[in-house]
């Protein structure tokens, strides 16, 4: 992994709903938009906004209904924009779709085509559930390295903040991701949560056990919540995990899983043990972190080929397939040792 020197801010994305053809329209100009606010200029803000219209527009053809999501995205040069589909469609050939003149519903069938040549990053997964695609821009002539990380992330039903939080650090070959669940949700669990986010921000390259008691300081009057810590080490290829309370967190590769495993407690309130877990041979597997918003009875298994999609695309599949609908809900993807 590069070096990046901020921490990567996690936050809700934007969504729009994808129903009927006057999103067409809504999409660009929010896309548009946003990216100039991001400091893409005309051009790139126009590309931008052509890779919204054809996302949307694929939803309306295939699935009728859907949403784009959008956030911002980091870079070792900078920040990008990230544009993503999500239906529940019936799917179509992913393969065939690159192809110009492909199309489901008898158009000309270059949606997806056009969307891979004016994107900086581009994936996708679909299957009979429905269909993910991704896409990540950059600024032109800055050179970019594009993050294998992803997160897809909602406020439950009614709820404009979310209890959940999260963080990346990168600094060369190391890493170190934060998941939050704050207590309940709406207002105060958003305050715990953030409360925890800036015991790490002030050591986002510390260790587990140090930055979990921080932590606890910093949640402390708060309603506190669950907490996961993961650091990996791409020099040893070594990930070192704590996690208090009610977090799910496991890596992945074509072998199985493996999960890591947390104590009970609520930080920032109580909790009696916290220890570090340390596996030696992590690089190259998918590191998976999520509040307990998602169901815990998923398995990569049902998805073939989805484990070596990129991890945006694999939160996102996680996140549409497996939300409780009852609670604040957050899925971090982070590929070990891989970037590209």
């Amino acid at each position: 992994m590069s070096a990046v020197p901020a921490v990567l801010a996690g936050g809700l994305p934007r969504t729009i709903p994808v129903d009927d053809a006057s999103r067409v329209g809504q999409a660009r100009r929010v896309v548009q938009q946003l990216a100039e606010s991001l400091g893409f200029d005309e051009v790139d803000a126009g590309r931008a906004s052509l890779v919204a219209m054809e996302l949307a527009t694929n939803i309306l053809k295939h699935a009728q209904r859907g949403e784009l999501r959008l956030q911002q995205v980091a870079s070792p040069a900078g920040t990008g924009l990230e544009i993503v589909s999500v239906d529940k469609g019936p799917g179509f050939d992913a393969a065939a779709c690159f192809d110009d003149g492909f199309s489901t519903r008898g158009t000309q069938g270059i949606g997806l085509g056009a969307v891979a040549r004016q994107s900086d990053v581009m994936d996708l997964y679909a299957d009979a559930r429905g269909a993910v695609v991704l896409a990540r821009l950059y600024k032109r002539g800055t050179p970019h390295q594009d993050l294998r990380y992803g997160a897809a992330a909602h406020a439950v039903h009614g709820e404009s903040v979310s209890g959940d939080a999260w963080r990346i650090a990168f600094d060369g070959t190391q890493a170190n991701v934060l998941m939050i669940d704050g207590l309940g949700h709406g207002l105060l669990a958003h305050d715990a949560a953030q409360q925890g986010v800036a015991g790490f921000d002030a050591d986002p390259l510390g260790e587990p056990d140090t930055l979990m008691a921080s932590l606890h300081q910093s949640m402390h009057g708060s309603r506190g919540g669950a907490v996961a810590l993961a650091r990996y080490d791409g020099d040893s290829g070594a990930l070192r995990f704590a996690g208090i309370g009610n977090l799910s967190a496991a890596t992945h590769n074509g072998q199985g899983s493996r999960g890591l495993a947390s104590h009970p407690g609520i930080v920032g309130t109580q909790y009696r043990k916290m220890q570090t877990f340390d596996f030696p041979e992590s690089r190259g597997r998918l590191l998976i972190m999520h509040s307990d918003g998602l169901l815990s009875r998923w398995s990569l298994r049902d998805y073939p080929d989805l484990l070596g999609r990129h991890p945006a695309v694999v939160a996102t599949v996680l996140l549409r397939d497996h939300d409780r609908g009852r609670d604040d809900a957050t899925v971090v993807a982070l590929a070990l040792g891989h970037s590209r």
